[in-house]
């Protein structure tokens, strides 16, 4: 049997890892407490997680249904591992932007583009999370050049595609964006397809790709 107080202590570190909204921690509940199985991560965080909940994560990674089964060695579960068994749920995608400068891009996002910060990683940080109602961008700190030249821009490589629900509010955002003094890659358009698109390019050569339904 593991050592208890070991066993505590992961309790104790995942509970923390929570309340410090360590985002790698929601996967984590997520994959082993059923009521938080369809939940996004910033919802696992936003929800109530107490010691008793972070003690059940730890036994059923362990095998067990409960901590007490865990502590006494019984009752062991039949999925050894302690995780869902049900199939796999794909609880959201996002896209992920390399940048150069951390602290600038998410001045240009928070700023200009109307995102809010929803976390960040590292001291000085080198990741992190920005947010616009159910868009979410994900930027790493990178030190080297990830593409050769303009090549982004010659072949219109995005790095993001963000959908909204009216040909009303893609030109809305669209005008907004205009008027923060946006640098467009592409201004707001009708594609052959019938769908209304813009592409705004961010300070570090990212495009971002804004599409609504034609009106």
């Amino acid at each position: 049997m593991p050592n208890i107080e070991n066993l505590k202590k992961q309790a104790k570190r995942y509970l923390r890892w929570h309340r410090e909204r360590h985002h790698p921690v929601a996967a984590v509940i997520r994959a082993t407490q059923p009521r938080f199985r369809h939940l996004a991560d910033r919802d696992v965080l936003d929800a109530p997680f107490s010691l008793a909940d972070a003690q059940e994560l730890v036994a059923r990674q362990n095998g067990f249904e409960r901590w007490e089964a865990l502590t006494t060695g019984t009752h062991a579960m039949n999925n050894p591992t302690g995780t869902i068994s049900e199939r796999p749920y794909l609880s959201g995608t996002e896209a992920v932007l390399y940048v150069s400068d951390f602290a600038a891009s998410l001045s240009f996002f928070t700023g200009k583009l109307g995102f809010a910060v929803d976390f960040s990683y590292g001291d000085p940080p080198f990741f992190g999370i920005v947010k616009r109602d159910k868009a979410r961008l994900c930027f790493r700190l990178v030190s080297e050049p990830v593409f050769v030249g303009d090549i982004r821009q010659r072949e219109e490589l995005l790095s993001a595609a963000i959908t909204l629900d009216s040909a009303a509010d893609i030109k809305a955002l669209f005008l907004e964006y205009q008027a923060a003094g946006i640098t467009f890659h592409q201004t707001l358009k009708t594609q052959p397809w019938g769908a209304r698109t813009f592409i705004v390019l961010d300070p570090n050569g990212n495009l971002i790709l804004f599409a609504g339904p034609g009106g």
